[in-house]
This record gives structure tokens, C-alpha cells and sequence, in this order.
């Protein structure tokens, strides 16, 4: 038996196996092996062959054998040849004896209007200045970078985080204590799923719900702490072992954690022995207010602070980061263990050449433009037509919360799903165990409808009936 790979780049982009086997010669071995190909659909109707002298040379072959396989092919019917367009596999409604698949059915449309939290504008990804970082992180980078690597991330990226972080957030950190991961989600499996953190822990009232059946997996107890207009109650921790917060822009709600606050989980931390976990959650894109530096600032020996791309960029990309208290370090590294857990090199060296050159900050600035704009035209929509709504948590993020009257939440998020627009209600965020009331309203994303289609979601979404 003789197996060979037929050469990608002068067949059609795919590598492609033959089997030469059975009886009666390499002649009659070949055209059994390229009947099959042809008849399972591996070649495609129109699919060029190589030409005789390179398909020989990769089967170890006389060029003379694989001539009159293509002959006998072509009088067969399965192979067209023509002068100048060499030999074809022939045109046919389908691959010679492949069973018949029955057409899937169609897949049902989605919302005609997508305003639902969560996701930046797809079509804003900076393709040209992302391609020109990728071309040349992969023009720069030295051969290791290819293989075995270190499961804490590239160096390159780890120190232009540093830089960045720094600069933009006020984090205080060096590269060793940086370990690039691929989100907030991945973040939290490597610390509760690693045992390098263990329940319980406090969070929030409103979160992801995603987040908190992550944590329960890993038999962490969630305990809520209540919201107010300066962010958590933080006064209300007691004997958790951590705390997890978005101190930059409450989510979903809106608002930065009051400074006094701030400080306040701090304090907590030191007397406690605790750890805070500081969600950066849109700390990149603020409207009406000056930054809010990271908390961990404050004490980068008691706080992990986690970001990710995913919000600034694309969650495609699949590229975050854990800013870790130093005797945290090898245990996440430890807990990140297999390779397959790793993000993509070529991807973290394009994001450290996109950082240093200066293309995120211009990215990121041009994206808080566009989103200003989007909140500010959906706030004087709502103003104009629907103008007993209150609309808060607009001062930064990529959302914003409609407070609408008691008892009405859930028939305006359905009468919304039959008008084609789809959004979230608040109540989906609370957790299950909050106390206090629970007010009605509706999370608006304005970041997800590409640029074109804006006006014609905040169109649709004001024609929704208030309840």
C-alpha cells in the first residue's frame, strides 16, 4: 500500500490522500484511488488535477501510469480535458454514487433589530490596522515564538500591558505578574476551577448570570451584595473570602464605585485577608465624566484586575488578561496546564505590536466617538417619544438602563421580540438571591447594530408599546 499527500499549492489549496492499493498495478491502483475521491466528493466537480509530472513525483510513480489514469478517467466520464485548461474532474449535480442529504431546513431569521448588551460593532473591526500589526509581529517575531511557549503569554504582550495599563488605568504591575488569558470567563475558571481562589464570594446584586453558573460549577458560593447610585454596599462584606466587582462602570446599572468605597474594599481586603476581583468592565469607554483610574491601584498586593479585548475590539479575538497580586502567579500558570487552554501566539504578538505602535489608542478613541453618538441619539429619541422614561447608566459603557413602570418589564420585552427587536430585560441580571426590590427596565445595548442600521433600531425600539 502507498499513501501520499497530493501537493496543496498545484491542486486546489487542501492537502489530498490517495490510497494506491489492491491488486493489478500502480495503473490500475491510481484510477481506483481517484474514482473514489471523485465519487465520496473530496474532488469537487471542476476541480483541477496537477498535471502528470507533479502528481508522479509525489506518488513515486512513472509519469506514463498517471497519463493513462487520466486517460482511462476521462473516457470513463469522471474527468474532463481540455488544451489549455488541463484535467478537470467533470461536471455532475453530485459526486458519483454519494447518497443522497436532504436539504437542511432554513434556519430561522434573527431579530431584525439586535439591541441587546454585550457585543462592540462588528463592522468597525480595524481590519487594515490589525492586518498591518499581524504582518509585521510576524515579520519580527524570532523563531521560538512557534513553539513550545510560556503559558503565562508572550512576553511582548505582557510588557506592553504593562505599559498600557499603566498609562490608561493607573494599574500598577510589571510583566512577570501579568498572565494573558482568553476573557473574563476564562479568567474566572483558571482562579475558582484552579483552586487558586475558593468561595465564598461576594458579587454584585446585578451580574452576568453566565458568570455566576460558571462560579456554581465550581462550588463557589455567590453572595449579593445590594446597589445603590454609588455602586456595591461594600460595607456589607463580612467573612467572604473575595469580592468581585466592576468598579469603572457598574454592570448592568452604570456608575463608578464611589472613591470612598473604593478605599473602603480595600480596607476589607488588608483586615480580612480577602482579594478583590476588579472587572474592567468598559473602563476604556466614558462619555461625561474624567476616567476612573482601576482600584487596584490602590493596593496591587490585595487586587486582581482582569480586561480583555473582547468590548474594544472583538470578543473573536479571544485575548484577555489577569493582573495578579505576586503569589498568585504560579498558580495560575499551574491551573492554566495544558496548551489547548492557551491563546493564539500570532494573535498576542499582533496585539502587542497594536498596543505599541499606537493603533489601539487611536481605535479605542474613534470607537468612543462613534458610541457617544449612538447614546446620544438614543437618548434624544426616547426624549422625543417616549419621554416618561428615565434612561440612566449612560455616562460610560456600551448600554444603557430604561427604568420603565413596576409590573411592565416583561410584556414590553416580549412586544419588543414581535416587532423584531430584541433586548434584555433587567430583571435576567439580578441574582437570584438579592434582597430589596427589584425595579423593571430594560438594558439597551446601542454598540451592536452596525453603522448603517442604527437609526432604524432606535426607530423600531421607540415604536414598541410601554407596556
Amino acid at each position: 500500500m502507498v499513501d501520499s499527500w497530493v501537493n496543496s499549492a498545484e491542486l486546489f489549496g487542501a492537502d489530498l490522500h490517495l490510497e494506491l492499493s489492491g491488486g493489478g498495478g500502480r495503473r490500475a491502483a491510481l484510477i481506483r484511488a481517484l474514482r473514489e475521491v471523485v465519487r465520496d466528493g473530496r474532488l469537487a466537480p471542476g476541480t483541477r488535477l496537477p498535471p502528470y509530472r507533479s502528481l508522479a513525483a509525489d506518488l513515486g510513480v512513472a509519469r506514463n501510469t498517471v497519463a493513462d489514469a487520466y486517460a482511462e478517467l476521462v473516457a470513463e466520464g469522471w474527468l474532463t480535458a481540455r488544451q489549455g485548461s488541463g484535467t478537470r474532474v467533470a461536471q455532475r449535480v453530485e459526486p458519483l454514487g454519494a447518497p443522497r442529504v436532504p436539504r437542511k431546513a432554513p434556519r430561522a431569521r434573527g431579530p431584525l433589530h439586535d439591541l441587546r448588551q454585550g457585543t462592540p460593532d462588528a463592522s468597525a473591526f480595524p481590519r487594515v490596522a490589525w492586518a498591518a500589526s499581524y504582518r509585521r509581529a510576524l515579520t519580527r517575531a524570532p523563531n521560538e515564538a512557534f513553539g513550545p511557549g510560556d503559558p503565562a503569554g508572550r512576553v511582548e504582550l505582557r510588557e506592553a500591558l504593562a505599559e498600557y495599563l499603566a498609562r490608561s488605568r493607573g494599574v500598577r504591575t510589571e510583566p512577570s505578574r501579568i498572565v494573558v488569558c482568553s476573557g473574563f470567563a476564562h479568567a474566572l475558571r483558571l482562579l475558582f476551577h484552579g483552586r487558586v481562589l475558593r468561595g465564598p464570594l461576594a458579587v454584585e446584586s446585578y451580574g452576568l448570570g453566565f458568570h455566576r453558573e460558571l462560579l456554581a460549577a465550581a462550588s463557589v458560593r455567590t453572595v449579593p451584595l445590594p446597589l445603590d447610585e454609588d455602586g456595591a454596599r461594600v460595607d456589607g462584606l463580612d467573612r467572604e473570602r473575595a469580592v468581585l466587582l466592576t468598579p469603572a462602570h457598574q454592570f448592568p446599572t452604570g456608575g463608578p464605585l464611589h472613591p470612598e468605597r473604593r478605599a473602603a474594599v480595600v480596607d476589607w481586603a488588608r483586615a480580612r485577608g480577602g482579594v478583590v476581583l476588579e472587572d474592567d468592565y468598559d473602563g476604556e469607554f466614558r462619555y461625561d465624566r474624567k476616567p476612573v483610574g482601576a482600584v487596584q491601584g490602590l493596593d496591587p498586593d490585595r487586587v486582581v484586575f482582569i480586561g480583555s479585548v473582547s468590548k474594544s475590539l472583538s470578543p473573536a479575538l479571544r485575548l484577555g488578561w489577569m493582573v495578579l497580586p505576586e503569589r498568585f502567579v504560579d498558580a495560575v500558570v499551574d491551573a492554566k496546564g495544558e496548551r489547548e487552554a492557551w491563546a493564539s501566539v500570532p494573535d498576542q504578538l499582533a496585539l502587542a505590536d497594536f498596543v505599541v505602535s499606537g493603533a489601539y489608542d487611536r481605535h479605542v478613541r474613534r470607537m468612543r466617538q462613534r458610541y457617544r453618538g449612538r447614546r446620544d441619539r438614543l437618548v434624544a429619541a426616547l426624549a422625543a417619544h417616549a419621554p416618561h422614561i428615565e434612561v440612566t447608566g449612560i455616562a460610560a459603557g456600551l448600554h444603557a438602563v430604561l427604568r420603565l413602570p413596576p409590573g411592565t418589564e416583561r410584556s414590553v420585552v416580549k412586544a419588543a421580540a414581535w416587532r423584531g427587536v430584541a433586548l434584555d430585560g433587567l430583571a435576567g441580571f439580578r441574582h437570584p438571591e438579592a434582597q430589596g426590590g427589584a425595579p423593571d427596565g430594560l438594558v439597551v445595548g446601542y454598540a451592536t447594530p452596525p453603522e448603517h442600521a442604527y437609526g432604524a433600531a432606535v426607530e423600531a425600539l421607540c415604536g414598541v408599546p410601554p407596556g
